[in-house]
């Protein structure tokens, strides 16, 4: 039972993220040392005057990019990085408001209601773990029993499920307090029953603003200055902007790259199928999926749709205890074995080989890369020309917005807009950045911070907004006449020939339903719901076009299947409700909330120090 238990705490590595970071390593990578403009206690930011300090921030960051870093089979990118830094700083934001809210409710938990939730309630990561399972289902005896055990206490698990629910069951509480209000009537559910069940089909002639060229409408200053004044409230701060270049040595792989890591899973098949080699040892020592390899290979009991196509039906062909041929994903070559099927379910495990390049074809690609390292972390642009100019690399610009990951001709390029916003300057050009793809280096063109929205940043886009909305006003006539033809005794093909415009037809679709040519929950949309079955419509404006609609076919929704399952949809939809009016909630905490974010300004200042 001990050795079985041991095995079990490995499992909570959740739990058991390192409580500690080393404080020389720590204070020589964040400049606490007295190096540095930051100490320990500097305020990264302020929550209604509550500080987040500097320490907890840098402890929760790493510990969350550790976590996220031991989870994925290569290095994060600096997007990567950004996304979780962006995530963990909101997480403790809210962690600070919820507990203003908690001391505001007078919210409280005893040490015995935690008791119960740990014995009665265990939080899902527990579900999942095969130590705790019988016949792959969670044995909540196994976890009882786990609990009592010296182990757990040794482990510190004990002591983390504590803290768990001292943050969880006040969540509960409030949570619960938000909800419960939340009551949905017969009429509304037979309302949302009818959007997605009712369904028509239509007829439809589109005039859109694209064949009107810009010069045929005149916007003036004063028209731009007036929709910015009446629509001021609607626009959101601005990201910052910046231009980049970016130059690329791409990581070519060769049909003989493929074809060398193909024969190494065989190879390893081979060892495993003839009994040298166990499959878990196997997948501990070489699977490049970090996650599964630390469990053998498991990736636990699982239906169909959980994986890609090619993995899946590899996997659900297998009997137990069979091991696949080298299956190819977008990820690698996989060895896939089923351990347990039990009726629509399997338990499988995989050992994941990523195709890379050869040492001949890598050393060519590493080559150019170094010299192409030449120009990194510079401020001379020139540099960053002539290198690039000497290689022969073709140099890409593009426009990264802050906190988006940057693409350049639909292609997504790492770590370069995070780069970008970190306090590089302009002229500056990044270091070396390396993926499994290619080597990049950018240099910042330009930068523009973001903000607050002001009738300069908004000017052009109030101007295009602007010149369609008269666009469209052009096409109402036109639209008039075909309706008008129609109500004359033409039919709608005939007004439309005469119009020189073109008639299209849709498949029967409901309120919901997404319709090509249409769009999404348009004025077109209700009209086609709107108007009995044969008629024509007047003139429908939409923000995309303007149509003149013919009702086909109509077929309303059945009542009698809804009484059926209307119990059923009143639980969906309380359950969504009870979650949107709970996530209501947490936006108008940060709304309403005073919060100083502090994390650009130690950034920059880190920077100087450093340089």
């Amino acid at each position: 039972m001990l050795q079985s238990m041991r095995r079990a705490a490995k499992y909570i590595w959740w739990f058991v993220v390192a409580t500690f970071i080393i404080v020389f390593v720590f204070a020589e990578t964040s400049g606490l040392m007295g190096r540095g403009p930051v100490t320990r206690g500097t305020a990264v930011a302020k929550v209604n005057g509550e500080e987040i300090t500097y320490d907890t921030w840098l402890r929760a960051r790493e510990g969350r990019i550790k976590q996220a870093q031991e989870q994925s089979a290569s290095p994060l990118t600096l997007d990567e990085e950004q996304r979780i830094e962006d995530a963990t700083f909101n997480d403790l934001v809210n962690d600070i408001l919820l507990q203003q809210e908690y001391e505001r409710r007078g919210i409280t938990v005893s040490d015995e209601e935690i008791q119960q939730a740990a014995l009665q309630q265990p939080p899902p990561q527990f579900y999942q773990n095969p130590e705790f399972q019988t016949e792959g289902q969670f044995d909540i005896e196994k976890y009882r029993r786990f609990l009592a055990s010296p182990l757990a206490r040794q482990a510190g698990v004990t002591y983390q499920l504590e803290q768990y629910y001292r943050q969880e069951l006040p969540k509960e509480k409030l949570f619960e307090q938000l909800a419960t209000p939340v009551y949905v009537t017969d009429a509304q559910l037979w309302r949302a029953w009818q959007d997605s069940h009712d369904s028509a089909q239509v007829s439809f002639v589109r005039l859109s603003p694209d064949a009107i060229p810009d010069s045929a409408v005149r916007v003036t200053e004063a028209e731009i200055a007036a929709y910015f004044k009446a629509h001021e409230k609607e626009f959101t701060n601005r990201p910052g902007r910046a231009v980049v270049s970016v130059a690329e040595v791409p990581r070519t792989i060769t049909p003989a790259d493929s074809a060398k890591v193909r024969e190494h899973a065989i190879e390893l098949r081979n060892a495993i199928v003839s009994g040298k080699e166990k499959f878990a040892d196997v997948a501990k020592r070489e699977s490049a999926d970090s996650a599964s390899a630390a469990q053998g290979g498991s990736l636990g009991t699982v239906g169909k749709g959980q994986f890609v196509k090619p993995f899946e039906d590899a996997a659900f062909a297998l009997k137990p205890g069979e091991i696949s041929q080298p299956v190819l994903t977008q990820f690698g070559y996989h060895l896939i074995k089923v351990d347990k099927r039990k009726g629509d379910s399997i338990t499988v495990s995989h050992i994941l080989l990523r195709i890379q390049q050869s040492d001949s074809s890598a050393s060519i690609s590493d080559h150019r890369a170094d010299l192409l390292a030449k120009a990194a972390s510079s401020d001379k642009p020139a540099l960053f020309d002539s290198v690039t100019k000497s290689l022969g690399l073709t140099v890409k610009h593009g426009v990264a917005t802050e906190g988006e990951p940057l693409t350049i001709d639909n292609a997504y390029v790492p770590s370069v807009s995070a780069w970008a916003f970190s306090g590089a300057r302009p002229g500056e050009t990044s270091d070396l950045i390396n993926s499994d793809e290619a080597y990049y280096l950018a240099r910042l063109d330009s930068l523009q911070p973001g903000g607050k929205p002001t009738l300069a940043t908004e000017h052009d886009d109030i101007r295009r907004r602007l010149i369609r909305q008269k666009k469209l006003e052009l096409l109402v006539p036109k639209a008039q006449q075909i309706a008008s033809a129609v109500a004359a005794g033409k039919t709608l093909e005939q007004a439309a020939q005469d119009a020189g415009v073109k008639v299209e037809k849709t498949p029967m679709f409901s309120r919901t339903t997404a319709v090509a040519g249409l769009g999404q929950a348009t004025e077109a949309i209700g009209a086609a719901f709107g108007l009995p079955q044969g008629a024509v419509s007047a003139p429908v404006k939409t923000e995309s076009a303007v149509f003149v609609l013919r009702v086909d076919r109509r077929v309303d929704a059945d009542r009698a299947a809804w009484e059926k399952q209307k119990d059923q949809q009143r639980s969906v939809v309380l359950q969504r409700l009870r979650q949107q009016r709970v996530q209501e909630f947490l936006a108008s905490l940060h709304e309403s909330a005073k919060i100083e974010d502090n994390r650009k300004v130690i950034q920059q200042q880190n920077r100087q120090a450093v340089g």
